[in-house]
Formats: C-alpha cells, sequence, structure tokens
C-alpha cells in the first residue's frame, strides 16, 4: 500500500505517539463517545417504549428493519461520497441528521401517541443518517493516526466505545422508568450536536483521497462495482465481514431483551439497562486486556474462537432464567465480541487502501446493519413464531454452524498469522 499523501484537511509532522496521548485521537473519540452514549441510550429507550406499547416481540422486529432498510437502499451512494468527499464533514452532517430523529422522537413522546408507526417513521430516517455516517466512521480513524499506531489505535478505540456503552442502557432506563422518553431523547440529541461539534475540531492528517477529476467520466454504479470487485477478490475482507453477518444475524440475542426482562426475567426496564450493560462490561474488559497486550498471532484461529464463545455464551443466556446467569453470559459474550471485532476492524482496514475505504466499509457496514437490525427483524420475528426461548436457542446454535461453515469456505482467514500479513494475503501473492 503507498504511504499516504496529504489531503487539503492535512495537518504537517502529525506525531506518531502512542494513541492515548494524541489530542487528535483523543477528540475523536471523545466525539464517538458522546454519539455512541446518544445511540445506545436511545436504542434502549426506544425498544423498550415500542414493546410497552405493543407488547407484541414482532413489534421489535420493525424496529430493527425500519434501520435495515434505508442502510440497505443508501449503500452506494454513501460508500461512493465517503471516498469522494471529506469523510469528518459526511460524518458530522449524520450526527446533525441523527440529531433531529432524536428530537423527533422526544416530540412523540411529549405528544404522548401511542402510535407505534410515527416511530418506526422516525427510525427510518435514522437509518439514513446511520448509511452514511457508517462508512464515514469506519474509513476516518486511518487518515487520523499512523499506521503503525493504527492496530492498537483500533483496540484503544472499541474500548472507549464499549465504556460509553455501559452508562448508556442503564440511564436509559432509568430515565424512561422516571419519565418515559421525554428526557432521555432530549439528552440523545444534545449529545449528538455536541459529537459533531468536537469532530469539527479533529485533524486530518493522513489521506491520499483524490478530489473528482473533471476527466472522470465513470458513474456512481460503476465506481461502488470497482469496490466490489476489490472485495471479491479479497477472500480475508469477503469472509471476515461475511462472518460478522451470518454470526450475529442469526445468533443475537439483543433484540430479545425486552422479552426477556418483561417474561423471562421480570426485572423492569432497569433490569434490561443492566442487561444491556453487561454485555459491554464484558467488551470493556477485554479491550482493556487488548489496548495492552493486541493479538500478534494466529489472529484468524483466535477471531474464530471468539465467535464460536460468543454463539455458546448467548446459548447460556437463552436458557437461563436466572438474572445474575444472565448477566454473566451477556459478559462473557459481549469480551468475546470484542475479540471478533477487533482482529475484523483491523483485517478489513490492513487490507485496503484508502482510496477504496469507503466503498468497502460501506458493504461492511451494510453487512453489520444486516446482523444488527436485520438481525433485529430476524429474532423478533422467530421469537413470534416460535417463542422468545426456542427462537434464542435456534439462533445460538447457527451461530456455532455458522463457524464452522466459515472455517472450511474461507481458508485463507483462517490461516492468517499476523494482521500485517492481511494485505499480502488479499493480493494473491502467497497463493
Amino acid at each position: 500500500m503507498p504511504s499516504p499523501s496529504p489531503s487539503p484537511e492535512s495537518v504537517p509532522n502529525a506525531p506518531s505517539a502512542a494513541p492515548l496521548r494524541d489530542p487528535a485521537f483523543l477528540s475523536f473519540v471523545l466525539a464517538r463517545m458522546l454519539t455512541m452514549f446518544a445511540q445506545q441510550m436511545q436504542a434502549v429507550v426506544v425498544a423498550w417504549q415500542v414493546y410497552d406499547i405493543t407488547r407484541e416481540p414482532l413489534s421489535l422486529a420493525y424496529v430493527g428493519l425500519a434501520q435495515f432498510l434505508p442502510m440497505m437502499c443508501l449503500l452506494v451512494p454513501a460508500g461512493d461520497l465517503s471516498d469522494r468527499m471529506s469523510r469528518k464533514r459526511l460524518l458530522a452532517i449524520s450526527w446533525l441528521l441523527a440529531s433531529v430523529c432524536s428530537g423527533l422522537l422526544w416530540l412523540l413522546s411529549q405528544s404522548g401517541t401511542q402510535d407505534v408507526n410515527w416511530i418506526y417513521a422516525v427510525l427510518v430516517l435514522f437509518g439514513c443518517s446511520r448509511a452514511f455516517s457508517g462508512p464515514a466512521l469506519q474509513s476516518l480513524l486511518p487518515q487520523i493516526v499512523a499506521r503503525e499506531q493504527l492496530a492498537k489505535a483500533l483496540a484503544t478505540n472499541s474500548m472507549l466505545m464499549r465504556i460509553s456503552a455501559i452508562a448508556a442502557p442503564v440511564l436509559g432506563g432509568l430515565l424512561y422508568a422516571l419519565g418515559s422518553g421525554v428526557l432521555t431523547y432530549a439528552v440523545c440529541g444534545i449529545s449528538l450536536i455536541l459529537g459533531a461539534a468536537l469532530l469539527s475540531q479533529v485533524p486530518v492528517r493522513f489521506s491520499n483521497l483524490k478530489a473528482p477529476s473533471a476527466d472522470d467520466q465513470s458513474t456512481m454504479w460503476q465506481r461502488f462495482a470497482e469496490g466490489l470487485r476489490f472485495m471479491r477478490t479479497r477472500p480475508i475482507i469477503l469472509g471476515t465481514i461475511s462472518l460478522d453477518l451470518f454470526a450475529v444475524l442469526l445468533g443475537g440475542v439483543i433484540a430479545l431483551l425486552p422479552v426477556y426482562a418483561h417474561e423471562v426475567l421480570k426485572v423492569g426496564p432497569q433490569g434490561l439497562g443492566l442487561l444491556r450493560s453487561s454485555m459491554a462490561v464484558g467488551e470493556v474488559c477485554m479491550g482493556l486486556w487488548l489496548a495492552s497486550r493486541p493479538i500478534n498471532r494466529s489472529v484468524g484461529k483466535v477471531m474464530f474462537a471468539a465467535v464460536a464463545v460468543f454463539g455458546l455464551a448467548n446459548l447460556v443466556f437463552s436458557l437461563s432464567h436466572w438474572f445474575v446467569l444472565s448477566m454473566l453470559a451477556l459478559a462473557v459474550a459481549g469480551a468475546a465480541d470484542m475479540v471478533s471485532v477487533y482482529i475484523r476492524s483491523a483485517l478489513v482496514q490492513f487490507s485496503t487502501p484508502d482510496h477504496m475505504r469507503g466503498r468497502v466499509n460501506a458493504v461492511n457496514m451494510l453487512f453489520i446493519g444486516s446482523s444488527n437490525e436485520l438481525g433485529e427483524f430476524r429474532a423478533g420475528s422467530s421469537a413470534a413464531w416460535f417463542g422468545v426461548v426456542p427462537a434464542a436457542i435456534l439462533g445460538s446454535l447457527c451461530t456455532l454452524g455458522v463457524v464452522g461453515a466459515w472455517m472450511t469456505l474461507f481458508k485463507p482467514l483462517r490461516d492468517v498469522d499476523k494482521l500485517e500479513d492481511a494485505a499480502r494475503v488479499g493480493t494473491g501473492k502467497d497463493s
């Protein structure tokens, strides 16, 4: 991969210090933490509010579907824009649009409406904002920190994001229990605005993005097809993002937490917040470990093992009727997911040149969105058909099946030893 050249926004003589000593990296992470805090808290409150109104598991499926559909439809323009304009500017605009969605949810809560269709409509708009923020956000960090610090920065960034995800669900559940969603959505909107303002102060140091040329006659679809061809020839990238898609799509239990809190564990909205935070606690503990001791060898096998542990922990949660055991199972699932996320993020970043990151990360974010939002639809609809506990058990077993299948289908991914090997394997030089 060629050395990145400065962009018009670049700052010369960028420091190569450890990420936590870099003011630009810290500002970027703080902006992300504010927006992550808002989104996590809003997710808890929306899910509880919708289920509290309808008392139907299928309504939770539509919460995920309403956010997934716009992400899918806007995949191509989001990836193309992220490779052709300032990613920092695109991300800030997306966060401001998300703050508008929080404001609309605040108005709906203030009015006391019992029509969940209005909530779904706002979530569609929120999904539009996430469609553009996803690829821009994932592509921006390599433009802020030096390549030799990228792996450690990814681990530190992921760990700090999970810290914000611990308090947010608990606070969201408490605020909803005290006074519905009015105060919660106000806090979410303010946090998103502050995050966008802070992001505007972050310098972009490393970039080889090229401004659109007057001679460039290629269409948006042609440019995106180029990105898809690139991914198809890189088994590391294709295997990595598709593993996340199917493992979490089939085995995730997050969407079922409101039903478990209501019907199985009977712990109320405060307990729902604790369940959501339990997974984040596990992620943070593992993130602290990875930030000080990054995984340097056998990263492919470690990633597959982590996804298998994720599936087993979700299986324990699915069978549990004891609140403490449920929290512990989710914490283990969170720790395993952190290992998987860390390795997957690093493999994609090391395998992708900067000028292609927007399009690759757009597909990556669609897969992540599919595994999360579409996974919520899968979980909610399965719970409506089979019952919540059988649906959760079946999903966990499917995750374990995906791990075995992908280890067979994507042997280059399974056999990757070091993160730095990803680019070499991706180009086929060792095949």
